[in-house]
């Protein structure tokens, strides 16, 4: 497996690097410090994984993440950040991470979130969940509601996880052996009784729940 490695901090760098290092079948093959050079090497060397901060100067991490989608061969990006805040994380994944970690986690989390979007999966740090549910459950309580995933058929409950782990409509049609227009209503029933209005908001609404892990 091949990793970009990209942080304006060289000691940070370093740091995984040497993290990485250890773990076989892994090679650091470029290294960033801002992140317009990210996306250039991303180009240039094509690698498997980009490792990339949230805060980078010339173009944050986020905007990074949605440029390598456009690549002939775009990388599995994972997201390093400071922020546990819902609103960076919907925009990371948005924007095509598959992976949101929290910086003062990295050493605990960095290999399992490789080896899990390696599997094709979305990783997020133990405390980045932990602070999914418990901010889910106090909009919940404030507004008087409950969540509705009772509701929810158990053909629906099976297109919600396989979407939530990254498959496409035409790859749940096939694992679950049904029609691409049976998939798509099934989408969007699930999605109208959860309130969820797109991919980024279905993978979160999974961590929540405990779903995916």
């Amino acid at each position: 497996m091949r990793v970009l490695l990209a942080d304006d901090h060289g000691i940070v760098r370093l740091g995984l690097k040497s993290l990485l290092e250890s773990e076989p079948g892994l090679s650091i093959v470029a290294e960033a410090a801002d992140g317009l050079e990210a996306l250039r090497l991303c180009e240039e060397q094509a690698p498997d994984t980009l490792i990339v901060d949230i805060a980078m100067p010339k173009m944050n991490g986020i905007e990074v993440a949605a440029r390598v989608q456009k690549l002939a061969h775009p990388p599995r990006v994972i997201i390093l950040s400071m922020h546990a805040d819902e609103s960076y994380i919907l925009r990371a994944l948005a924007a095509g991470a598959r992976a949101y970690l929290l910086k003062d986690a990295t050493d605990e989390d960095l290999l399992p979130a490789i080896r899990s979007v390696a599997a094709g999966k979305p990783f997020f740090s133990g405390a980045v969940t932990a602070v999914l549910v418990a901010d889910y459950m106090r909009r919940l309580q404030a507004r008087g509601l409950t969540d509705s995933y009772h509701l929810l058929t158990h053909r629906e409950k099976e297109v919600l996880q396989l979407l939530a782990e990254g498959r496409s409509n035409k790859e749940v049609a096939s694992e679950l052996d049904l029609g691409l227009s049976t998939v798509e209503t099934h989408r969007a029933n699930l999605m109208l009784k959860l309130n969820l209005h797109n991919t980024a908001e279905i993978v979160l609404y999974a961590v929540r729940k405990g779903i995916i892990v």
